[in-house]
């Protein structure tokens, strides 16, 4: 379980090092959408569960992103710069495009919290 824990923390400061890194170098916008991202993914998901309007194959897919996002079990762990977060972000693209391709648009668009950039980026647009 400490490992774990260890393993968290180096995850979020390395996280929190390249939010830094964005805001200082200017890039405000993005280091906000990257600070955002993974909770908003997790509350798109979360929500897009709940509707009704998403097809029951979206759903098993959205309710396996929401146990992949939140497992410290990683393919690549989380305190290798850059690779670290990207299983999550992997895993999390492939879901919402599946859900892009049998749910409406605007369903998705209803339930974003960020920015509609990061949500078209995120769904191959």
């Amino acid at each position: 379980m400490r490992s774990v824990l260890v393993g968290l923390e180096i995850a979020v400061a390395i996280w929190l090092v390249a939010v830094l890194l964005l805001w200082f170098a200017g890039q405000r916008s993005a280091a906000r959408e990257i600070a955002t991202l993974i909770p908003n993914l997790l509350v798109l998901f979360r929500r897009l569960f709940a509707d009704p309007r998403v097809p029951r194959g979206s759903k098993f897919l959205v309710g396996f992103a929401i146990v992949w996002l939140v497992s410290p079990i990683d393919l690549i762990p989380e305190f290798i710069p850059v690779a670290g977060p990207l299983d999550d972000a992997i895993v999390a693209a492939f879901v919402l495009r599946y859900v892009l391709r049998h749910t409406e648009r605007s369903v998705l668009e209803e339930h974003w919290r960020g920015g509609s950039a990061t949500l078209d980026v995120l769904a191959g647009r």
